[in-house]
Order: structure tokens, then sequence, then C-alpha cells
């Protein structure tokens, strides 16, 4: 086990979960942030994201003086043998990745350099950006330091992102120095997956063809429901069908109202990006981005043809974060879905367990419950968009005597059609 000296610079999920994680394993670990509040709050412990299991995990490495929370370069970045760069890569309007942040703070390390330090991206970054970065921490340095650059994408998943970072299926090394490798090797070594190692081009390759070869999953498994629902087919047993074949495997093929979250939407767009200005025209993804709004358009569509004209009546909505166990509402399904039905003039109450303050920042028109039982009050339509396991176990005999009329759209299938249709209600899935 070798402790090592680390720095992350950006405190989001992907920086806070690994930095825990990487402390965790014994390591010192500095997280340089650069707003006061969030690095005090981070130094009390406070995170400001919902993740299951992180707040427990960064306290524990806070009170065993592993993790130490700093708005400065100094000392972190001259005593670290390895600093990784986890800030934010947003999509700009064109689609492409938006790098200023990852630039700015390549410029800041490298002015701080001391000695020999190994530079490691983790932000998900559009191929020749390593190369930008290892250019800019060149020339930044001061004389007398050395430094080595490699790209180490993440492959964490919101909701289980520590044991993502613990288990991953693979650790991918792209770099051309071999010290650096073996800097790398050796801090991943107690994580005891498979490594991988490649050049730059090739790392940063393999992060958005694998969220996006996901997101076409998603897309091409809504594409499957709708034509179930227009041949009489049963979309969840076709997929399941398909599922079975080892050569397809059954993950990412369950259809809904589309992917959404802080990666799939924008590093799909990225890819598209990446290859237009490689002059290939990636026709194939610009597909998943269609099938992916029209699921949204679907649910909408529903709603109107369950009930006629959907303006002044009330629709509740279960669920509001992007997918279960976390807070986050970036391209989440439900904020186009409920946009779409409150411009048509419906009426929305809505509850998530974990979304509702980022939710009041993107749906301001809409009415909050505080359980999700008040949602169905006096409502003439339930849709269901995010599978949170509280609302699998919902006693629909006490929804039933709130509802004015008895209708569910069940945009994730986790409900039993024949089960709610013997209570009485229309019950309409994704497919089925």
């Amino acid at each position: 086990m070798h402790i090592m000296k680390i720095a992350f610079v950006g405190h989001g999920y992907v920086g806070l979960v690994t930095a825990a994680v990487f402390a965790d394993f014994g390591n010192e670990v500095f997280v340089i942030g650069h707003t006061k509040k969030k690095v005090e709050d981070l130094k009390r412990g406070i995170i400001p994201f919902y993740e299951p299991g992180l707040s427990e995990l960064v306290k524990k490495n806070i009170e065993a003086k592993r993790l130490n929370f700093t708005l400065d370069y100094t000392p972190s970045v001259p005593e670290s043998d390895a600093v990784f760069i986890a800030v934010g890569t947003p999509a700009t309007l064109t689609g492409d990745a938006d790098l200023s942040t990852v630039l700015e703070v390549a410029q800041e390390i490298g002015k701080n350099l001391e000695g020999y330090t190994v530079v490691a991206t983790k932000s998900t970054v559009p191929t020749g950006t390593n190369k930008k970065v290892q250019k800019i921490l060149e020339e930044a340095k001061p004389r007398g330091a050395e430094v080595d650059y490699a790209s180490v994408p993440e492959f964490l998943r919101e909701g289980s992102a520590i044991s993502d970072t613990m288990n991953p299926d693979r650790v991918v090394i792209g770099t051309e120095s071999a010290r650096a490798q073996e800097v790398l090797i050796k801090l991943h070594e107690p994580i005891g997956a498979p490594i991988l190692l490649t050049n730059f081009e090739t790392a940063e390759l393999i992060k958005y063809a694998s969220n996006s070869f996901l997101a076409l999953k998603i897309s091409y498994a809504n594409a499957i429901a709708k034509l179930s629902e227009l041949v009489g087919a049963d979309a969840l047993k076709v997929l399941e069908g398909l599922g079975m074949d080892k050569r397809i495997g059954n993950m990412f093929l369950a259809p809904g109202p589309g992917y959404g979250g802080s990666c799939f939407p924008k590093d799909v767009k990225a890819l598209i990006s990446i290859a237009k200005d490689n002059d290939y025209a990636f026709s194939l993804l610009e597909e998943v981005e269609n099938i992916n709004h029209q699921a949204r358009r679907d649910i909408v569509r529903k709603a109107r043809k369950i009930l006629g004209d959907v303006r002044g009546k009330k629709i509740g909505i279960f669920g509001l974060a992007f997918k279960p166990n976390t807070d986050d509402m970036r391209y989440a399904p439900s904020i186009d879905i409920i946009t779409m039905l409150t411009n048509d003039g419906a009426k929305i109450t809505a509850f998530d367990p974990k979304a509702h303050n980022n939710a009041k920042d993107v749906l301001s028109n809409i009415a909050y419950a505080d359980d999700m039982y008040s949602v169905s009050d006096d409502a003439d339509l339930l849709i269901l968009l995010t599978e949170w396991n509280e609302f699998r176990e919902i006693n629909f005999n006490e929804i039933k005597k709130r509802m004015k009329a008895l209708n569910i759209i069940d945009g994730r299938n986790i409900y039993d059609p024949e089960q709610l249709r013997a209570l009485g209600f229309n019950y309409v899935g994704v497919g089925r």
C-alpha cells in the first residue's frame, strides 16, 4: 500500500467522491474549491448534493485528517505527488464541451508545481484537450519543476458513485509517460480493477464512446417500445428477450421518458461535435437524440389522449430527479414534460423525495407537495417519472380515495397493470 499526497481541483460529483475514496485508502488528500461558502460547508462535512453514503465517508476522513478542503493551490499542489483536474465541462450552445474552467485550472496548477508531479484530468474532455493542457502546464511551471500529464476518465454513476469508484469495471490511464503510468498504477492499486493503458486521445474517446453507447441502448429501447405499442407487442418482454442474449445484455434497455442527467445528453452532443470537427457526420447519434426527445413528447401525448384536453386539468407528478437516489435535475425528462404540460394549461403538483430544492430553480410555476399522497388530491391524472423506491410501495387504495379521475401513466413501468386495472385505474405504461 503506497500512501501518497494527492490534490483534486473541483468538488462536484467526480472530485468529491474520488477524493473521499482515495482518502479512505489512507492517502492524504486536498480538495481545492473556488467558492468560500462551499469550502467552509465541506470542512464541516456538509455536502452540496445528495449521494448515498457520501456524507459519512467525507466526515470519517475529515476526522482522520486525511481529507482537507481549501481555496488555495498552495501548499496543496506543490506538496502533492498527483493532482487531478475534476471541474465541470458543460455543453455550450453549439454542443461542444466548455473547456474554459479546465484550461484556467491547468494554468493555476502549472504556476504552483514543485519537484515532480503527475497532473491528470478526470473531467470529460474532447479529444485534443489533453495536449492543450499539457502545453499550458509545461509553459506555466516554475524552473526546476517536472510535470507529466495523463488522462484518467471517471465512470461513476450518480446514486452509486462510491461503490463505482471503489469497484470500477476498469481504470483507464492515458499518458505517453512511463513514469506517470507507474505513479497512477500505484495509486489505483487498492481498487484492484483491470487497468487499460492508452494514449491521450484513446482515453478521451473511451469515455464519450461508453456514455454515448449507453444512451444509444436507452433510445433503442424507447424506439422498440414505440413500435411495440403500434403492433400490439409487450415491449418489456421484447426487451427482456433481447437482453437475455449475452452479446447484448439487459442493462440500459428500460423504456421510459428518455435519458437525462449531467453526462449522457452532454456527452452525446460532444461526440457528435467531435465527429463534425473531424469531418465525420455521426448521424446515428443525432437519431439517438431525436428518439430521446420523442420519448418525452410521447408521455405528454399519452396525457392528452387520456384527458382529451389537459387545459385546467390537475396532474400529479411522482419524481422529478433525472433518476432515483440523486437530487440532480440536470437535463431531467421531468423538466421538458412538465413544461409542455403547463404550456398546454395543465395544473401540476409534484413530489420528489430529494430534488425539490433543485427543481424549484428550474420549475417555478408548479405546486410542490410535502408527501406522495397529497400529490394525488383531486388529480385527473398521475404520471410517474422517477422510480424512487418509495413510489414502488405506494398504497393505491389510499390514492384512489383522493383522486378525481383514476388515470395513471407509469413512465418507468414499475407497477403491475393488472393489479391497478383491478382497482379501477386506467393504466398506461411505456411500450405495454
